[in-house]
């Protein structure tokens, strides 16, 4: 089972909206590192290749998006 952390459930939803990891970190008051590394792990929880292919497994899954900040 896949089991994402709510931070990176946020991450997601807002890489689903559009914004890259610099958009992403300034929102949230978090390094740019830390969004990549939330991001990476997402990519590998979900075994997807890129975002859209992340973005589509989480639906898949049936997990939502969370609102965004």
């Amino acid at each position: 089972m896949i089991c994402p952390t709510n931070k990176e459930r946020l991450v997601l939803s807002m890489v689903s909206s559009g914004l890259t990891t610099k958009e992403i970190a300034d929102r949230l008051n978090l390094s740019r590192h830390t969004i990549e590394s939330h991001r990476k792990n997402l990519l590998k929880k979900f075994q997807a290749k890129n975002s859209a292919e992340l973005i589509q497994k989480n639906f898949a899954a049936g997990y939502p998006l969370q609102d965004r900040t």
